[in-house]
């Protein structure tokens, strides 16, 4: 595994966890790595924990303003002004399509302090949604000199992994919402990195990506067993966007090991 991460020019750090043997792999699983949209995973768990807890609900109605619509993923780009969501539908953008937009929509409902309180609460001490996508919003932790050049949030390939475990475990707000959120992750609709060519393999994961940083967080649901992994590969020489980046193809190649390495034996 080591061998096949040194082939790309960059920083690779692994956390993979087989969720039914406990058997593990880890390379810098404990280095802080800038998340991308990763952070969007802890950022959906904030929210069905405040909805859990009566101080949000999923009619609550955000509107699409100047300051939240930003480039990148998602559609709400191409929405004008004034557009309303509910809370709901702005989760659902978040993670399926990975839209920035309804991102800035759900921190601005939220705070970005009300997703590391929730982080906190889950003993992940270092997992931090730092600010909105294209600035503002900061937070208490955002702040903090330490978390400087994370961008919008900072976290580790261990409690990544952790919070994955969590939720496949049912031990996130409630059973029934960690399961809705699995299946929300299961909609996603980036596969370019782990898994890739699994085809027919359920995954449940949010992909992250940078100018130098792929990223992915996420359960693969294997014959060999569930593995839950979080890979960031950032530093990288070149600027690519397609989905033949290297890290991408280093990720899906990595998710294969990492199956094969941790699955439980077949008879």
């Amino acid at each position: 595994m080591r061998t096949e991460a040194i082939k790309l020019k960059g920083k690779v750090s692994i956390y993979a966890k087989n969720l039914e043997t406990g058997e593990a792999y880890s390379l810098n699983a404990d280095d802080r790595v800038r998340t991308a949209s990763t952070i969007k995973l802890p950022i959906m768990v904030a929210v069905f924990a405040l909805v859990a807890d009566g101080k949000a609900a999923w009619t609550d109605e955000l509107t699409l303003t100047a300051s939240n619509k930003v480039q990148g993923s998602g559609i709400l780009l191409e929405f004008g002004e004034g557009h309303k969501l509910t809370l709901r539908d702005a989760v659902n953008l978040m993670i399926v399509v990975s839209d920035n937009s309804a991102t800035n929509m759900v921190l601005d409902a939220i705070t970005a302090d009300a997703v590391n309180a929730r982080m906190d609460a889950l003993g992940l001490k270092q997992t931090r949604s730092l600010r909105k996508i294209g600035g503002g919003g900061s937070s208490k932790a955002g702040d903090d000199p330490a978390n400087k050049g994370f961008g919008i949030g900072v976290s580790t390939p261990h409690e990544m992994v952790t919070l994955l475990e969590k939720l496949d475990r049912g031990e996130v707000v409630s059973a029934a919402a960690s399961k809705e959120m699995i299946d929300l992750l299961k909609r996603q609709q980036y596969r370019d990195g782990i898994g890739r060519n699994m085809l027919g393999t359920a995954i449940a994961g949010k992909p992250g990506a940078l100018d130098r940083l792929r990223s992915e967080a996420g359960i693969i649901f294997s014959p060999r067993g569930r593995i839950a992994m979080a890979i960031t590969i950032d530093d990288l020489p070149d600027i690519q966007w397609t989905v033949d980046n290297p890290a991408l193809v280093l990720l899906s190649h990595l998710s294969e090991i990492l199956v094969e390495g941790l699955g439980k034996g077949q008879n």
